[in-house]
């Protein structure tokens, strides 16, 4: 199956080979890929528990490789492949184990990626290393790439600061596997051997794109990346080869509803905007101790302004971002979430046209 190079074929799963599919999408269309590729975990033989019961390890054809040359060959094929349709200012992420990553950060690197990241997803429920002859494999690696070094590209600092109770993100994930009602089964097995859990690729997305942009993934699977870039607003592209996993992620991701939230509430303060505390607004006198603050435009609901900084809702205080997050549960810009009432119009204003009024005024502010 070709695909004529005009065509962008939005928030689709398309049935074939990666290396076949890839050089029909348009070059440098693509704002984020995320990989998942065959770990080529070279398992010889089955493993069994203590009790003799057998571990439904991952043993598909699709993982095996004669050889590292022939392994490294497929993932120089694919990473050239993905690097023809990111954009200039693109990220790549990239997912593997031990027995894997190292040699996949080798080709990146190769083909002139820019690493910006590795980030460790501590498994909160690893699997026992069952014949306790080496410590238990709790980890996978990630690595986070640009595609042209030195060009601009998305990162959401502030949040995924947010995410982590207004606490810098670090490069340590502590995320569970994916179990329980999220793990998709087909007559009582695994769908698929090595599904990704929702919260890793939330975490991702959020951290690397915008709303709107295009997620491009290679190797789609059961469609973890495509569920959440469709809940995040994100449009994408999934690409698998096998016609039993193209069915279950198309069931799954046609399943999720398009919510009704505004769209502003999927969109983040850009890096390049001024940093202005909300508390400057109290020290230039924009605000003052004791003001309210209303949550939307209809002003839904309220919250009084602290002399630190913070505002105070239902017995809670924190920034405004944190309130904002506590009312709607869900990332929240408080800048252009919360407005105050200009008393001689009876009005309310978003509390961010008071931060631009200070800027202009003072000249203050510095860039991050």
């Amino acid at each position: 199956m070709a695909l004529k190079s005009e065509s962008l074929p939005l928030n689709q799963i398309l049935h074939g080979d990666c290396f076949e599919l890839l050089p029909g999408l348009p070059e440098c269309s693509v704002d984020l890929v995320f990989a998942d590729p065959p770990y080529n975990l070279q398992l010889q033989n089955r493993l069994y528990r203590p009790n003799m019961t057998q571990v439904d390890a991952v043993d598909d054809d699709w993982d095996k490789f004669e050889s590292f040359e022939e392994y490294d060959r497929f993932t120089q094929t694919w990473l050239s492949a993905c690097r023809r349709v990111l954009k200039d200012t693109g990220t790549l992420w990239v997912i593997g184990s031990y027995h894997n990553i190292y040699r996949v950060g080798t080709i990146l690197q190769d083909l002139d990626f820019w690493i910006l990241n590795d980030i460790a997803w501590i498994k909160n429920n690893p699997m026992p290393n069952f014949r306790g002859v080496r410590f238990t494999n709790a980890h996978e690696t990630l690595l986070w790439a640009q595609k042209k070094h030195g060009a601009r590209y998305t990162f959401n600092h502030h949040a995924m600061k947010a995410l982590n109770d207004d606490l810098q993100m670090r490069s340590d994930w502590h995320l569970s596997l994916c179990t329980g009602k999220e793990r998709l089964r087909v007559k009582g097995k695994k769908a698929h051997p090595t599904q990704k859990p929702e919260a890793l690729l939330y975490r991702v997305l959020l951290a690397s794109s915008k709303p709107g942009d295009l997620v491009l993934d290679p190797f789609f699977g059961t469609g973890t990346t495509g569920a959440v870039a469709k809940r995040l607003h994100r449009n994408w592209i999934g690409i698998e080869r096998r016609a039993d996993y193209v069915k279950i992620a198309r069931k799954r991701i046609d399943a999720i509803q398009a919510d009704m939230f505004a769209e502003d509430l999927y969109s983040f303060e850009p890096r390049d905007k001024p940093r202005i505390p909300f508390g400057a607004l109290l020290e230039n006198g924009l605000l003052q101790p004791g003001q309210k603050l209303y949550f939307g435009l209809k002003g839904a609901a309220s919250a009084i302004v602290l002399a630190d900084g913070h505002i105070k809702f239902n017995g809670f205080s924190g920034s405004i971002h944190q309130v904002g997050r506590q009312i709607q549960n869900a990332p929240c810009n408080g800048w252009e979430h919360w407005y105050y009432l200009d008393e001689s119009t009876g009005e309310l204003h978003p509390i961010d046209t008071l931060r631009q009024q200070l800027i202009s005024l003072n000249n203050i502010g510095e860039k991050h």
